[in-house]
């Protein structure tokens, strides 16, 4: 059960990125991450509500709220709006292969906290996922160093080739994702309530978006666009983001944190197959973003069933 809804889980994520870039032509630069947030809120909401009327009001953990509430920080804030804004800025297909990075550091976490031991498939298959990362790196700055022979520009640094901090959106989603699983573990061993703690974790992530508004124009720009600008490609794009979220935690309840990884890691191939279909172009994909996303997701197949 819970290996089938983690790829049901993969199969919306993937969806979501394509809807993302596609929303995204048409939002003058919004990237509807707060949008998909608050859908998130709303379809826990929905779903534990029915629960409640079906099986009456679950017993509260309060220490099962910090967990969810932390993983609800990692993922759905830190994770979502690092992930959205690199597929913004680096396209359906490469940032999906780049979220690979999740379980790399859940293995770095088990190592150096957990003090478990890399064998030899765990050694292999993190070398496999960190290969993925630096295929996609150096296809980065091939594409930007064609780019600047044929416009004539002046020499760009490393930075600027890789498109400045976009390229580290990604590895910053995929860190945030990684401990915010374990998070949401941890509160699913006290309340084993994966509606509920979809629903609170995304309220707590909403509530941090909103307080970093008035601080920061990009955010409160998102805040106000949300509700005045209807998107309806940006509206698909979350409802995927928030079916896959929910069915992620389904998924940790009835299976393991490793098998669910393992499952989801198919997203960045998924991509690939849903840009095709989509957008109808291969502009996206070629040689070295397939390789990137096989070698992810060959890496965490050996890493999960080591």
């Amino acid at each position: 059960m819970g290996e089938f809804l983690a790829l049901l889980s993969a199969c919306c994520f993937a969806s979501s990125n394509v809807s993302i870039t596609r929303g995204i032509k048409t939002s003058g630069g919004e990237n509807g991450a707060f949008l998909s947030i608050l859908l998130t809120v709303a379809l826990g909401g929905g779903i534990w509500l029915i629960q409640c009327a079906v099986r009456g009001w679950p017993d509260i953990q309060p220490t099962s709220l910090l967990w969810f509430g932390g993983a609800g920080i990692l993922t759905i804030f830190i994770g979502r709006v690092f992930s959205f804004a690199s597929i913004q800025h680096l396209g359906a297909v490469r940032a999906s292969a780049i979220k690979r990075l999740t379980p790399l550091f859940s293995v770095m976490f088990g190592v150096g906290f957990l003090g478990d031991t890399l064998d030899g498939p765990m050694i292999i298959g993190t070398l496999l996922i960190v290969g993925s990362f630096a295929v996609l790196i150096r296809q980065s700055l091939a594409d930007r160093a064609h780019v600047d022979s044929h416009a004539e520009l002046p020499k760009r640094s490393l930075s600027e080739r890789l498109g400045g901090v976009a390229f580290m959106y990604g590895p910053v989603s995929s860190m945030a994702y990684a401990v915010g699983y374990v998070a949401r573990k941890q509160g699913l061993t006290l309340m084993p309530d994966a509606a509920f703690g979809t629903m609170f974790g995304a309220a707590v992530g909403a509530l941090v978006f909103v307080a970093m508004a008035p601080f920061a124009a990009g955010y409160r720009a998102a805040v106000k666009q949300t509700f005045t600008v209807f998107n309806p490609w940006l509206m698909l794009a979350g409802s995927l983001n928030s079916a896959g979220q929910v069915l992620y935690f389904l998924a940790l309840s009835y299976s393991t944190i490793s098998r669910v990884a393992m499952i989801t890691s198919i997203e960045a191939v998924l991509t690939i197959f849903v840009t095709v279909a989509v957008t109808r172009s291969m502009s996206q994909v070629n040689g070295p973003v397939v390789l990137a996303a096989v070698l992810g997701v060959a890496g965490t197949v050996l890493i999960m069933f080591q």
